[in-house]
């Protein structure tokens, strides 16, 4: 008997492969950021059938099966058929946004994408938000549980639309019956990203306020990658914390980094962020200075329970952290040029905080024109 055609013999070999059993799942937000990581990610693994990426603009992973078009658009209905899965990762957090519009946007977005998933038969929608909807507070759990109640206020950037997301996950699987949603929930993130808590180590000094308890707990992105992954492929479901082991005391974070401690009373520190966010000065409200004063540091102990395991310590993130914003300088969440940070350095620790030179130049020529 003559062996089969080479062609159908792949084909045979193909069907039986895991890849051809596993789901197929679309990836939003897929042409940058976290999205991009994950959607390649996907793709070269043999436990997934398929990749659909959706984004306003095509990316680099090939292998996926591209759609170009907004979130908010109501025919993504259409492109999520036959997708088993869906990783919502089109959010807006960027610092320099304008708050409403990205509200609107991230609000809005998700509140499409649960229900056009529902529309197309999609089974489950893992949701990305972070560990900050716990909330930054003196009285804080180390660490926190998932089943921890969300105590952040709309107060730090970004926190109220992504509480809002967590509202719309507990309410989707009753207005859409047999729609499962997991929330996975990452600590500080770090590799490639751009947030306030980040900026706080592009600073020439760690503000510290006085009488605070910092405990900092770090995720990289490869990590939280794979943590989607774990919730992609059903290993893990629900509410989920994501994070490396353990956490870092202030005084441990200022020996790895080599970057000295500014520390100031509350109502300086508090009251002076809130000052220069009001007048558009910074980009970082005075809630963001919470998430540097008090503990959020999670537990993660339901993927722990599912076998996984973080491949990344919070003291290399940190170093990790610390190459990446190497030359950058920032003060009070602002970027500041080279010159401006060797005037704020020099400073006297409140002008520090508020960026210094840019900032008292601004508020002279406003004086001379009264």
């Amino acid at each position: 008997m003559s062996s089969p055609d080479p062609q159908v013999r792949a084909a045979r070999n193909h069907s039986t492969t895991p890849a051809a059993r596993g789901p197929v799942v679309a990836v939003t937000g897929a042409a940058s950021g976290v999205g991009a990581l994950l959607t390649a990610r996907l793709a070269a693994s043999e436990e997934i059938k398929q990749v659909i990426a959706i984004d306003e603009r095509r990316g680099e992973c090939a292998d996926a099966q591209w759609h170009i078009l907004d979130v908010r658009d109501p025919a993504i209905a259409e492109k999520l058929r036959g997708a088993d899965v869906v990783v919502h990762l089109a959010l807006d957090l960027d610092l320099e946004s304008d708050a409403a519009a990205r509200t609107a946007y991230n609000v809005r977005g998700t509140q499409t994408v649960l229900t056009a998933a529902a529309a197309a038969g999609v089974h489950r929608v893992v949701l990305c938000t972070s560990a900050m909807v716990y909330g930054a507070l003196p009285d804080n759990e180390l660490p926190l549980s998932e089943d921890a109640e969300l105590r952040a206020t709309a107060e730090a950037t970004g926190v109220g639309d992504l509480l809002e997301i967590e509202r719309l996950a507990r309410r989707a699987p009753r207005a859409h019956p047999g729609l499962n949603v997991t929330v996975v929930r990452p600590a500080v993130l770090v590799g490639g990203t751009d947030t306030a808590l980040t900026r706080y180590f592009e600073s020439p000094r760690l503000l510290v306020v006085a009488g605070s308890r910092p405990a900092w707990q770090f995720c990289h992105v490869d990590d939280l990658c794979s943590a989607l992954e774990y919730a992609v492929l059903e290993k893990v479901d629900g509410e989920l914390a994501v994070g490396c082991d353990g956490w870092l005391e202030q005084e441990e974070v200022e020996e790895l980094s080599g970057i000295r401690r500014m520390e100031l009373p509350s109502a300086v520190a508090l009251g002076a962020a809130a000052r220069l966010h009001r007048i558009g000065l910074t980009p970082s409200p005075a809630g963001d200075l919470a998430y540097t004063m008090y503990p959020w540091v999670v537990s993660g102990s339901r993927l722990h329970d599912a076998g996984w395991r973080p491949q990344w310590t919070n003291e290399e993130v940190l170093a990790e952290l610390l190459e990446e914003v190497s030359g950058r300088h920032t003060v009070a969440g602002r970027r500041l040029g080279r010159k401006d940070a060797t005037a704020a350095g020099a400073a006297g620790a409140t002008v520090a905080l508020l960026g210094a030179a840019a900032v008292v130049r601004r508020a002279r020529k406003a004086r001379r024109r009264i």
